[in-house]
């Protein structure tokens, strides 16, 4: 029996062969088919892209999609690749032909929508770009309009829309970001003197997030400005428990805050705390100021020198250079000047903050990365501090 059985398998082998034979063929006449039906045009593109010659391709390819009227997506593509290229002009075209089509699905005519509005947007046309998506929303591209929008009302710097839509996107504005929303609204009544309204907008981001230290930074600067220092002192202090890495951004804030009130050396001692419980550059140059407005060379010396032994920075040894040039003999202050000139030169690049984000370096800390548009992604430390924390 079980001869039999063997003698049947040996059958079924050439018989599968067959089989796969016979369908191998139908697919190649298949694919033959297809390929005769291609116009020439699309194989001269493939060609000057495997050439690297990308401007004949998209000729060759712009040919194709004059003479098959069916190649929506060769449409797409080609559109996708002018936005890309800066080319929003020829973008936009290609997107208007697609949606003046009568006989386009409605699928692909949303896409060209979308499309369109991604290439406005593109090329800075705002409105526009707002006007497509706000035509987009309750059709199935309504989120990713939404996202668009999003981005449009952070550009437009128009905060209130910003909260609205962004509380329909979880997924693409975090509580943090709302948080900075308010902040932006709060920094704007500041400016117009409007601190009442300002501390309603920081209520509310501090509702939203209430490790938000730039709502305490920015509380503390409208109760200043209604000479409050006594309470903006106490909104400041705060970030201490918020987040102790940004003390540095409110330590001038601080120290003017204590002069207006006549208690410069109660600044002084709190600078001092601050630096012995979080080292920073930043907190350093602030008390580096005031030692030498009270105390003179030498105590502003000392406290660079034993900061440097537990933080170890080039930006602290230029620092220190500085401070030493007072109390060297005349005879090797030119010696002093020429080494710190070399180190400064070297830590021009090294005092920057850097997004995290990005990698963008800006001298500056910014709330929002100029590069990338991230919200909080410059850490409140210069870049130097960044990559010696463990």
């Amino acid at each position: 029996m079980s001869e039999l059985v063997e003698y049947w398998q040996l059958w079924l082998l050439p018989i599968f062969f067959a089989l796969g034979w016979g369908a191998a063929r139908i697919d190649i006449r298949h694919v033959m088919q297809e390929s005769r039906a291609l116009p020439r045009s699309y194989f001269q593109g493939l060609n000057f892209l495997l050439n690297e010659q990308p401007d004949k391709a998209i000729d060759s390819f712009l040919e194709v999609a004059k003479i098959d009227s069916q190649t929506i997506e060769l449409h797409f593509a080609l559109g996708n690749l002018f936005r890309r290229r800066g080319e929003t002009e020829r973008a936009i075209r290609m997107h208007q032909n697609l949606i003046e089509r009568d006989d386009l699905p409605e699928a692909f005519r949303l896409q060209a929508l979308s499309e369109l509005g991604q290439d406005f947007l593109k090329a800075g046309l705002l409105d526009r770009a707002e006007e497509i998506f706000n035509k987009l929303l309750g059709t199935e591209r309504e989120e990713e309009a939404k996202r668009h929008l999003l981005e449009i009302y952070q550009v437009e710097k128009d905060w209130q829309k910003a909260i609205a839509i962004a509380r329909e996107l979880p997924d693409a504005a975090t509580a943090r970001d709302i948080a900075e929303y308010y902040c932006e609204l709060a920094a704007a009544e500041i400016m117009r003197s409007r601190t009442d309204s300002a501390r309603e907008h920081l209520q509310q981001a501090v509702h939203e997030n209430r490790k938000c230290v730039r709502a305490s930074l920015l509380l503390g600067d409208s109760l200043m400005q209604d000479g409050q220092p006594e309470e903006a002192i106490a909104a400041w202090q705060r970030i201490e428990q918020q987040d102790p890495n940004y003390l540095g951004l409110a330590a001038a804030r601080l120290v003017d805050a204590y002069r207006r009130l006549g208690r410069l050396e109660a600044g002084e001692a709190l600078m001092r705390g601050y630096l012995e419980h979080y080292p920073s550059l930043d907190l350093l140059d602030i008390a580096i100021p005031l030692l030498l407005e009270r105390e003179g060379s030498e105590s502003a010396y000392r406290l660079i020198r034993d900061e440097l032994q537990r933080n170890p920075t080039l930006i602290g040894l230029e620092r220190l250079m500085v401070a030493r040039l007072p109390l060297v003999a005349p005879e090797m202050r030119q010696d002093l000047e020429l080494a710190r000139g070399i180190v400064q030169n070297y830590t021009k690049h090294l005092s920057r903050y850097r997004c995290d984000n990005c990698g963008f370096k800006a001298r500056q800390h910014y709330w929002r990365c100029p590069a990338c548009g991230g919200w909080e992604t410059y850490p409140p430390r210069r870049s130097e501090e960044f990559d010696l924390t463990p």
